[in-house]
């Protein structure tokens, strides 16, 4: 027993110069059983680097800061910035999911006046920026707007003395307003799911004595529970990201924090403290979203199931309904888009005089270039995933996605320090050998504002990527490679021309997420270099928010297509239903008709 260890050591030795003595052969070999080529993984390495660049600079920078101030924040920053940020978070999940799932099952299950509508209004919201709702909110409801002028007027007061009005500047203002404009996330959600279950199991629940409401709460509600649980987190991440909303509203958040300990104080080290605190709740929102998951996995035994039929409701009870679906449209999309629209229309001529056209230029060229780079690289890996399903590229594609959980300030200090040492070391190394200053090649230049986008939105273009995949048969694989294509070349002539919709979509959407994005681009933009976003932001930082309404207005009207092929792909169709194939398919299905001949030939496919 005790000559054991030596043996196996003596045994790996040999290998191991075995191995040393040919690597060439050894690793062609090796290549050749694998049949997928290592360039995929390190393709997904380079990429898994990318993700934590920012992470593991904030977290170097937090634990070596000289100016370590963790007494201050822990005595005076850090107890309101988490007050506010527990109270707002609690707030918004609680609102959203309440409204988000009740909207969702009255429009799945019910038919009442205005259904089909409120039912593509519902997701409009989702179109209206967080920190342009702020705006919009605090010009309808602060003491000057129409809501309180009109009172007044009517009323006969004559200042704020004579009569009391909520402050919307204010935490409860804040839970409003985002819950008002991010519950589509939870609707989209538990709309998906309530639309593929099978009125089966709803009526053996009723059969039993359940009544309508018992059987949303024992059978629909539990099938629901995945979906809404990561519909919830996906809310409270974009109120922990959102900066430009808090702000203007006065609320302390620890992305408010780590803004103004960064840009009013100048402490990088305090900032990146902060930021391990926000990267820690981060950490607790995944945590609970896979909890509220929960291990039990409910599916359909069968797949002879009908769909869900719609019932009525008469009377009083289904315009209660519409109201009840209409209100959360009224405050999230109708009541915004008339400030914007009557803002924007009254003062156009102030609105083209404030460089509003060089902001939309650099909005639409930053946008569309990360959108290009972001779609190619989820597309790849999204490939890379199918084609090498090993260790790496799985734990790869599980990093990523923490790229959007990222919130914008903590990515933005992350990105800015790293490139900015990077380039002074690189600035050292000229200048030492050539006597030339490079200057800040890449911290000080649109490619940071580019990177930044790429790695917060590039987990929405590879889940768009991964469902497209999913849906193709891996025989178009097989076919392929034993025609002689490569890895690549069947992703370009086979798998691309069948996924261009999905292209188009993951393109489309990250598209608008950059005209979107404000908290990293209001931290890494050169300077003078105005976006859409920013250009709102600064006019209403110095209330002149009437100057940049055609901007705000803009950035809504560009992100209603996405919201509404959106809504289509998710509540399209219900369960059970015949859906024709979808012309994209039948194209490609024609396009691979060429295939069919040599397949017969080679008899590769063969069942088994």
């Amino acid at each position: 027993m005790l000559n054991a260890p030596r043996t196996v050591a003596g045994r790996t030795a040999g290998g191991l110069a075995e191995w040393m003595r040919h690597p060439r052969a050894r690793f062609s070999a090796w290549r050749d059983r694998r049949r997928v080529s290592p360039a995929w993984g390190a393709f997904a390495a380079l990429l898994a680097i990318l993700i934590l660049l920012p992470v593991g600079t904030v977290a170097v920078l937090a634990l070596t800061a000289q100016d370590n101030i963790w007494p201050h924040l822990l005595r005076t920053v850090l107890p309101a910035s988490l007050r506010d940020t527990a109270i707002l978070l609690a707030g918004v999940g609680l609102v959203v999911g309440a409204v988000g799932t009740g909207a969702a099952w009255l429009t799945t299950m019910y038919r009442f006046p205005g259904r089909a509508l409120l039912d593509r209004m519902l997701v409009l919201p989702l179109a209206v920026p967080t920190y342009i709702a702020a705006y919009c909110y605090v010009e309808l409801l602060d003491y000057s707007g129409p809501i309180q002028s009109t009172l007044r007027a009517v009323m006969g007061w004559r200042s704020a003395r004579d009569y009391w009005f909520p402050e919307v500047r204010s935490l409860w203002g804040a839970v409003l307003v985002l819950s008002a404009v991010l519950y589509p996330y939870v609707y989209l959600a538990a709309r998906a799911t309530f639309v593929q279950q099978s009125v089966c199991m709803l009526e053996v629940a009723r059969t039993l004595g359940r009544t309508a409401a018992g059987t949303f709460w024992a059978i629909a509600l539990p099938l629901a529970r995945p979906a809404l649980a990561a519909g919830v987190s996906l809310v409270l991440m974009e109120c922990l990201n959102d900066l430009g909303a808090v702000q203007y509203l006065g609320v302390q958040t620890l992305s408010a924090s780590i803004y103004t300990t960064w840009q009013q104080r100048g402490s990088l080290g305090g900032a990146a403290q902060i930021s391990m605190i926000a990267l820690a709740v981060v950490l607790m929102l995944v945590i609970a979203e896979r909890s509220a998951r929960g291990r039990a996995h409910y599916h359909h035994t069968t797949g002879r199931f009908r769909s869900i039929p719609f019932a009525e409701l008469p009377g009083a009870r289904g315009y209660l309904a519409a109201a009840l679906c209409g209100l959360p449209v009224l405050l999230g999309f109708v009541a915004p888009l008339l400030v914007l629209l009557g803002q924007g229309l009254t003062h156009i001529d102030v609105a083209m005089e404030s460089d509003f056209w060089r902001a939309a230029r650099n909005s639409l060229l930053v946008a569309g270039v990360a959108a290009s780079a972001t779609v190619v690289l989820g597309l790849v890996l999204a490939y890379a995933r199918r084609l090498a399903p090993n260790t790496l590229v799985r734990t790869v594609v599980r990093i990523v996605g923490l790229g959007y959980a990222l919130p914008g300030t903590v990515l933005a200090l992350g990105l800015l320090i790293s490139l900015a040492a990077f380039d002074n070391r690189l600035d050292a190394f000229v200048r030492a050998t050539l006597g030339v200053s490079t200057g800040l090649l890449l911290s000080g230049s649109v490619f940071v504002l580019i990177l930044a986008y790429m790695v917060r939105f590039l987990a929405v273009s590879l889940s768009t990527f991964e469902a497209g995949l999913e849906r193709l048969s891996p025989n178009l694989d097989a076919a392929a490679r034993t025609l002689g294509e490569t890895g690549l070349s069947a992703l370009w002539r086979v798998h691309l021309p069948l996924l261009m919709p999905a292209v188009g979509s993951a393109a489309l959407i990250v598209f608008v997420d950059g005209m979107k994005e404000l908290a990293a681009t209001l931290l890494l933009r050169p300077f003078n270099f105005e976006t859409l976003a920013t250009h709102v932001y600064s006019f209403a930082a110095i209330e002149q928010f009437e100057r940049s309404a055609l901007g705000a207005l803009s950035i809504v009207l560009i992100g209603l297509l996405p919201v509404l092929l959106l809504h289509e792909a998710v509540a399209g169709g219900r369960s059970g239903e015949q859906r024709q194939m979808p012309g994209w398919l039948l194209a490609g299905v024609e396009r691979l008709r060429g295939l069919r001949k040599p397949l017969k030939r080679i008899s590769l496919i063969r069942p088994r």
